[in-house]
Order: structure tokens, then sequence, then C-alpha cells
């Protein structure tokens, strides 16, 4: 390995591809002198841009002093010097292009989903595997400081017995005619791999995951509450897509308590709290409150005893019988940790804990949701092993095909699939995936 990594990267003109892993990762490593290592030295990043726009690849290069771009993927994947290969493009291009990186010999760090369909994923996992490549999936959100706080409660046993977590997430996406859309319009048509469940349903399997435990089953509902939408010329459109969805899912903790998740998912509501994504976890002992930075916690000795009297104005506080949970650590930006984390395995040689089996666990978690909303019923969530794939049917009405057209995706799980080194302290409450919990699916 030369002293410096060059990363091939890919869907670095959609927001999330530029905003957060060209700019606020790659380059902020670039620009601090490169990753630091165990023994205190660095090694240099080297971004080559790679995508379909001409244009577009020419100016952001200009603009951020990238010395090479290119349209040829497969050019790119043949330089020997080329080390990463980063996938934050189409979901429906991903699955190819990250087999065609490790068959190549390229190391391989991507957004989710990573494929499709199941199948995929899990042969994406098993490539991995083959070709020995270290190979890494975005687990952005175990890494925000609100989560790395929350993740720490439960490691210290604050909540006791955890008996469930409510989730909410979202925020008001304009339709597009009077004020312009805040989200792709291909993210509301199902033909183009459109859909809440196929988009965030992923993240809440590694974050229960990594939060709690394994997940064993999902009771959902997708809706479509805005059947009209005007995309990108101004034009009407069919919105075919779910907008919104209503998750349950039945979790086991690693000491085998059950736990009841909930968390809603959508587009099209109006946000009446402190960020867009909150997590409530209650246990017998305590409860707490998390978002994407802050933190709150309750202790059982400080729980107030309210009495339910509608005749009577409320005049307990109850937002300030919280505490605030501190960081007691520096937390960066959460993907700029994670990448810090995928390059120091890559320069070891050894595993990232969030790999392409877990991605995989997240794609399942997609389709069966799906499949319970189609059928109106509970539906439980087999292990995935790279042995063997669970079969699963979704009524192709139901289930958007997740293209995903100009996604730059988002998006815990189990060491891949079996790290046990110690983690920096920075994240190692963060990640906690299987890696902290120990759950083995």
């Amino acid at each position: 390995m030369t002293a410096t990594l060059r990363i091939a990267m890919n869907g670095v003109t959609g927001r999330m591809g530029y905003r957060q892993h060209l700019v606020r990762s790659i380059l902020a490593i670039r620009d601090a002198g490169g990753v630091e290592l165990t023994d205190g030295s660095r090694v240099q990043v080297e971004p080559v841009l790679v995508g379909r726009n001409a244009d577009k690849l020419a100016e952001l290069a200009a603009r951020h002093d990238v010395a090479e771009w290119s349209t040829d993927l497969e050019a790119t994947l043949a330089d020997p010097t080329v080390d990463i290969y980063f996938d934050a493009q189409v979901t429906s291009r991903r699955a190819a292009a990250l087999t065609a990186a490790m068959r190549a010999g390229k190391h391989v760090f991507t957004e989710k989903p990573t494929a499709e369909t199941l199948p995929e994923a899990v042969e994406l996992a098993r490539l991995a595997q083959q070709t020995g490549v270290t190979a890494g999936v975005v687990h952005d959100k175990l890494y925000l400081p609100g989560l790395v706080k929350l993740r720490r409660l439960v490691e210290e046993g604050f909540f006791g017995r955890i008996l469930s977590l409510r989730g909410e997430f979202g925020y008001w996406v304009f339709e597009g005619d009077s004020q312009p859309a805040q989200r792709p319009s291909w993210n509301y048509r199902a033909e183009d791999g459109g859909g809440i469940t196929t988009d965030m349903f992923c993240h809440w399997n590694y974050v229960l995951e990594g939060i709690l435990g394994t997940v064993e089953s999902v009771t959902a509902k997708a809706v479509t509450h805005i059947p009209t939408r005007w995309d990108e010329r101004g034009n009407p459109y069919t919105a075919t897509a779910d907008d919104a969805a209503y998750g349950i899912f039945e979790v086991t903790t690693p000491g085998g308590d059950p736990v009841i998740a909930q968390i809603n998912s959508s587009w099209a509501v109006r946000v009446f709290r402190d960020e867009l994504v909150e997590f409530q976890v209650d246990g017998t002992h305590g409860s707490a409150v998390a978002g994407l930075r802050r933190c709150v916690a309750q202790q059982r000795a400080h729980t107030p005893m309210p009495v339910w009297n509608p005749d009577l104005p409320v005049t307990e506080p109850f937002r300030e019988q919280w505490l605030e949970v501190p960081a007691n650590a520096d937390l960066d930006n959460g993907f700029k940790l994670q990448w810090e984390e995928f390059l120091r395995d890559v320069l070891a040689g050894r595993p990232h804990r969030y790999g392409l089996l877990s991605a995989a666990r997240g794609v399942q978690l997609a389709e069966l949701g799906l499949r319970s909303s189609a059928e109106g019923r509970r539906v439980e969530v087999p292990p995935v092993t790279l042995d063997e794939v669970p079969p699963v049917s979704v009524d192709d009405g139901a289930r958007p095909a997740a293209d995903g057209a100009g996604q730059a995706a988002d998006g815990g799980g189990p060491p891949t699939d079996g790290d046990s080194r110690v983690v920096p302290a920075q994240v190692s409450a963060a990640a906690a995936g299987d890696g902290a919990t120990g759950v083995a699916r």
C-alpha cells in the first residue's frame, strides 16, 4: 500500500455523495493531512471523481482542486493505482459496479441499499468474502453524536431491562407546485425505485441492531398520502411509491429480552420535535431520547408521578425534568468518522465491522416490510447467511423496483461479520452494530 490511498468516488454529483462523502469526509481528511493511524503516522487520500456527467465532474474537480475525474468506470477500475471504489450512484447500477470493483481487486465502501433484491445483496457479500477485499457499508446514523450517547447508556446498563423504542423520522416534502420539493421526483415513483420503505427500513435495521439487538419480525403499513406531485420541470405526475411507512419491529436483545420498537417514517408530516429524527428508549430503570446530536435522559428516581386530569391545565414542566447526556468525547461528522475507520481497516488488511452482509439484512427488512404491508400481517425476519437466502415473495404492485435513479443513499449490523478489535473511543458506542451487542444473525 502506498502512502496515498486513491479512492474512485462514483455518484458524487448527488446530494449525499457530494456533501457528506466528498466534501465533509474525503476532502476534509485530505485537507487535514490524511487519516491518522495508531502509530501517529498519516496516510493521505486522493479522490478520483467518477460519474456520467462530464460537465458536472469537471466543475466539481476544479472547485475542489481534485486532479482527476472520469466518465469511464471500467477504465477507472482497471487502473492499478486506484485502491478503493466508493458507490453513491443509483441503486439499480450499484450491484454491477460493486461486483466489477471487487473482481478488479478494489476495496469497496458503499451507500445503501446495496442491491435491488436480497439474493443480489447476499451475492455481493459472498463475493467480498471470496475476493478478500475490505468491504464497508455506510451506517452513518450509528456514528451520530445523539446515537453515540444513546448507545453508551445501553452499554452501561442505564435502562435496566429495555422495554421499548419509539422512533419518529421525517418532515414535510413540498409537492412541487407552489414551492419546490426538497427531494427528487424519483423518490415518489415506484417504477424508478422510489418509496420511503425501501429508502429507510435499511437504516432502521442497522439502528435497531446497533442499539437493541436482533430484529425478529416486522409489521408495517406503507401508504401514499400525497397522490399527485410536481417534478423538477414543473409537470404534475402520479406518485406511485409510498411516502410514509409505519412499522412495528419485535427485537431480541443479546440477553434474550424482548423489545417492541415502533418507527414512523414520513415525507408527509410537519415537524414538532427537536430534530428531524428522534428515538426514545424506555426501560425499567430509566428512559432517554436521542436525536442527531442531542440525547437527554431521565432516571427512575427522577421520574415524576403525573396524574391524568383533563379538567386542569398541565403544570408539570416535563421537558425540564430530563438531563442532558454529555458527549465526553470529540464527536466529529458521522460520515467522516466511519470513513476514517474504514480507511484504517483497509490499511490494516482487516474486515470492516459493517460489511455487505449487514447491508443485505437491511434489504431484507425493506422487502419484508413491504410484504407485511401488502398482506396486512406480521412477518418474521429469518437469519441471513452466505450459505442460503431465505425466499422473499413480494407482489410487484406493492414493492417498488429499487432502482433509485439519481439516488445518493444513506444508510448497523454486525462486524462482517466477526471483527473483535478494539474500536476508537469516539465511535465505540456509535457503530455498535453486532460488534457491541454481540448479535449474531
